[in-house]
């Protein structure tokens, strides 16, 4: 890329260029990049941070050409204080992305017509994707029955106190854990477990002991009226039919 003393650092990696350029001449490397190799769409602006660096910020301006099917990355840093030149000239759609930045991060953009958060709430503090933002934030949001809306409250996280200053048990003295005392004696009455060998006789079942009964209904068991009682005849009992065969004559037989 023909950007002169604009040029700073480059890096071709799996096929992807990264090109490194001073903060002053952004605008016209991502300008020739546009209309000189055809790099017509802005896709994404992202941030980085480096809190160990003098210029902490990274901003990436990711290209894509649909003429050469390519793609390639220019690349400026910044601190907290100096703004980078806004490219909502070039690309309208920058003014979201650049946004975007301002919000996790806090870079400015010298030149944006409408720099304000867009992702935070309203009155939010600090900027979440620095590395020394803490992950709980400063503050928890909940809605209040008491006063029919949403309030602001510090971050209350507490936790118990645990003492990790131990040995593992196999390894030093031996320490008396909770749910040791299960395992130290068997519940009463708890049946003791086979030793080993052979296989045990399984003793038989016990059987159900015989009913009692009786061999004629005049044994009834309740005493003698109730078996004087059981030797008559129902009523409703239906009669024996006479026999029509005729009886063998003495002395046929």
């Amino acid at each position: 890329m023909a950007i002169g003393d604009a040029f700073v650092a480059s890096r071709d990696y799996v096929g992807e260029l990264t090109v490194t350029v001073t903060r002053d001449r952004l605008v016209e490397a991502c300008r020739i990049a546009r209309d000189k190799f055809g790099y017509q769409q802005l896709m994404e602006i992202a941030g980085v941070d480096y809190p160990e660096r003098p210029e902490r910020f990274e901003v990436n301006y990711h290209l894509l050409s649909v003429t050469h099917n390519h793609r390639i990355r220019i690349k400026v840093t910044t601190d907290e204080d100096t703004p980078v030149p806004s490219v909502t000239g070039l690309w309208p759609v920058a003014g979201w992305l650049e946004r975007e930045v301002f919000d996790l991060y806090g870079v400015t953009f010298s030149g944006n017509p409408d720099l304000r958060r867009i992702l935070t709430d309203y009155g939010f503090e600090g900027y979440p994707l620095r590395k020394d933002f803490p992950q709980t934030g400063y503050v928890e949001l909940r809605y209040s029955e008491a006063e029919k809306r949403v309030v602001y409250e510090p971050v209350q996280l507490p936790q118990d106190f645990r003492n990790f200053d131990f040995l593992m048990p196999w390894e030093g003295p031996e320490y008396r854990l909770p749910g040791d005392e299960k395992a130290e004696a068997q519940a009463p009455g708890a049946p003791s477990p086979a030793p080993a060998g052979g296989p045990q006789k399984v003793e038989a079942k016990a059987q159900p002991p015989q009913p009692k009964t009786t061999d004629t209904p005049a044994k009834t068991g309740a005493g003698a009226k109730a078996n004087k009682a059981a030797t008559k005849k129902s009523k409703a009992a239906p009669k024996a039919k006479a026999s029509t065969k005729p009886r063998a004559k003495k002395g046929d037989a």
